[in-house]
């Protein structure tokens, strides 16, 4: 038998990440992220009904430097996939598929997310 040289599909190795594939990827990374953080948000609503003593020991849990730097990058993946999620609503109108809209969107996307993220936590 002999074998049969096939085409390899194209990769990552080939292809340098542009902009719509890096916002796609992460538009999925931080919709897993998100779920796995609604689980924290449910503990802690978990023990604020709870009781006081419950609400104590969930504060001083969420209080430490590694719980805000993951609650900071919770609430940046929030605020990133609402406004990824608002672009392809757009999308999936009909609308802002030329490449300079895409590209105007993705950077829009972006720095909502900053301007959103770090308000909500220098409004906090």
């Amino acid at each position: 038998m002999t074998q049969k040289t096939r085409p390899l599909s194209p990769h990552l190795q080939i292809y340098r990440p542009q902009l719509t594939s890096v916002l796609s990827i992460t538009h999925r990374a931080t919709g897993i992220f998100l779920s796995l953080g609604t689980l924290l948000l449910v503990c802690w609503l978990t023990s604020l009904a709870a009781g006081p003593e419950a609400y104590a020991r969930a504060h001083a849990f969420f209080s430490g430097w590694i719980m805000r730097t993951l609650l900071f990058a919770w609430s940046a993946s929030f605020f990133y996939h609402l406004c990824n999620g608002i672009r392809h609503l757009f999308w999936n109108a009909g609308a802002g598929f030329d490449i300079p809209t895409v590209y105007a969107s993705g950077y829009a996307v972006l720095i909502a997310t900053a301007v959103l993220t770090l308000a909500t936590w220098f409004a906090a």
